[in-house]
């Protein structure tokens, strides 16, 4: 049997020219092009990409549907609407995105090979980081119970998300034992994963690290006092 962690691979560069069996389109909520990957996918596409999204009416937050891919090098596009944190959007819609995009892949019973590109981190606002660690953890779990997806490829544009996805990527799908050993904790077949980072743990870390250097100014001064009394 194949191993996990060689059906994933992290590219940098243009989805758009991927040859694969789909990709899939950070789009919006009408998909029917906008900014940023969303609209160089329907450049690329053509027009016949645009006719067929009118046929569809829209896409909710967390949803996908599918369409062909017409002039690009990939037979399918699944386009799916990542939440805009920006307007108030739930953000467990992000791992929605992601899990339906691979259900509807592996629905169609035809598509083996699939390139995500990073969803709603650039204007809607999700933190990059973040969004990588719920991207490989859906992707990881779906990839365990489903042997069709012969292939998940992230292709990121920025040199910021490549080396965040490069970096945990390994967490997520080590190479073998010893790299399990070391830098994961195994429970059974279940990844025990690294706590996603979420605001509010952010503001814990920041108040425990104000809190060690007052802390820290207040022994130099007392000590300052003590000698200055001796």
């Amino acid at each position: 049997m194949t191993s996990i962690a060689s059906r994933v691979r992290i590219v940098q560069g243009d989805i758009t020219k991927l040859k694969t069996d789909a990709i899939v389109n950070a789009a919006n909520r009408s998909l029917l092009g906008g900014g940023g990957v969303d609209g160089a996918i329907h450049r690329a596409a053509g027009p016949e990409l645009f006719k067929e999204c009118r046929t569809i009416k829209g896409c909710k937050t967390g949803d996908a549907k599918i369409t062909h891919g017409y002039n690009l090098p990939a037979t399918w596009i699944i386009h799916t609407v990542g939440p805009n944190l920006n307007a108030g959007d739930d953000k467990e819609k992000l791992r929605d995105a992601y899990q339906n995009s691979l259900n509807l892949a592996i629905d169609t019973k035809e598509i083996k090979t699939i390139a995500f590109p990073c969803i709603s981190t650039g204007i809607y606002g999700y933190p990059q980081e973040e969004a990588a660690h719920i991207a490989l953890e859906v992707t990881r779990k779906t990839l365990k119970e489903y042997e069709i997806l012969e292939e998940v490829i992230f292709c990121v544009f920025l040199d910021s998300d490549r080396e965040i996805y490069e970096r945990l990527k390994p967490v997520y799908f080590p190479d073998d034992e010893k790299i399990r050993q070391n830098q994961i904790e195994d429970s059974g077949d279940d990844l025990i994963l690294p706590e996603v980072p979420t605001k509010k743990r952010k503001e814990e870390k920041t108040a425990e690290i104000q809190e060690e250097e007052t802390l820290t100014k207040a022994d130099v001064l007392l000590k300052t006092v003590v000698n200055y009394e001796l």
